[in-house]
């Protein structure tokens, strides 16, 4: 089998600002290169100081309809975001908060073969770095891009005939995970519930990882926002963390300043 890119996205030719969010908004977000500016190494990664307290206030003027999508895991994201505790996802869905607090976790360790050949690699090649993750794996090459290849090789050779497992490439990254579970499939199951039933998704991501998100959302009648210059089939766009940030804020801002009955016809 060969490495799972997602289906074909095109880059947008003139980047189109996003919309401010609409008070019946469910806004989905990415954790990584869209709260937080990527770092080396996934312990290292430094939360913007503005992040929390505007996603306070967000789920206050959007009634609790936001929820973070990323591929740490739930108990990463509720380090940092403490003392938030969000409806979110975890590992690209494998784990699921609901609004309520209830978490569903999708059951599952990756194939032998691909742990054994994951910590060959970082056994072998300075740089490497393995993450163990609940349901799935990460091998992450920041530090050495030059053996791109060669993990990409690897790990598609050891998931190989393996037919409920994926790998999916994100940013100096290589993850296998279930072929089940994906941040479209989780925009699909918030919006099934309460609170998020009859809004408008709007998802915003970074990496090709989110693109099931955006693709889901906008298929839903809402629209997607790509972080960065990659190919998107989104149908927005932000340059980077500090642009996400503007937006945001600006965004809750408005959404604040909104009566209840302007807020409703937003």
């Amino acid at each position: 089998m060969r490495i799972w890119y997602g289906p074909p996205v095109h880059p947008t030719p003139t980047p189109l600002d996003p919309p401010p969010l609409p008070a019946g908004a469910a806004l989905f977000l990415d954790f990584d290169g869209t709260l937080a500016p990527i770092a080396p190494r996934p312990q290292d990664v430094h939360l913007p100081s503005w992040v929390v307290p505007t996603l306070q206030r967000l789920r206050q003027v959007l009634d609790g309809a936001v929820v973070v999508v990323s591929g740490r895991p739930l108990a990463d994201l509720d380090l940092f975001l403490a003392p938030l505790r969000l409806p979110a996802a975890g590992v690209h869905g494998v784990e699921r908060r609901l609004a309520d607090g209830r978490i569903r976790v999708h059951s599952g360790m990756p194939p032998a073969a691909v742990v054994e050949a994951a910590q060959a690699l970082v056994a072998g090649h300075r740089g490497l770095l393995v993450e163990n993750k609940p349901g799935a794996l990460a091998l992450h090459y920041r530090l050495s891009p030059e053996l791109e290849s060669l993990c990409l090789q690897t790990i598609e050779a050891a998931v190989a005939g393996c037919a409920d497992w994926q790998a999916l490439r994100g940013k100096c990254v290589v993850e296998v995970k279930q072929r089940r579970v994906s941040k479209g499939a989780v925009v699909r199951a918030f919006l099934a519930e309460p609170g998020f039933a009859g809004r408008v998704p709007v998802f915003v991501g970074d990496d090709a990882t989110d693109e099931d998100g955006m693709r889901e959302a906008q298929a839903a009648g809402g629209f997607g926002v790509k972080v960065g210059a990659d190919a998107s089939v989104a149908q927005h766009r932000l340059a980077d963390v500090s642009a996400v940030s503007r937006w945001l804020v600006a965004s809750a801002e408005r959404l604040s300043s909104a009566t209840p009955s302007a807020r409703g016809a937003a």
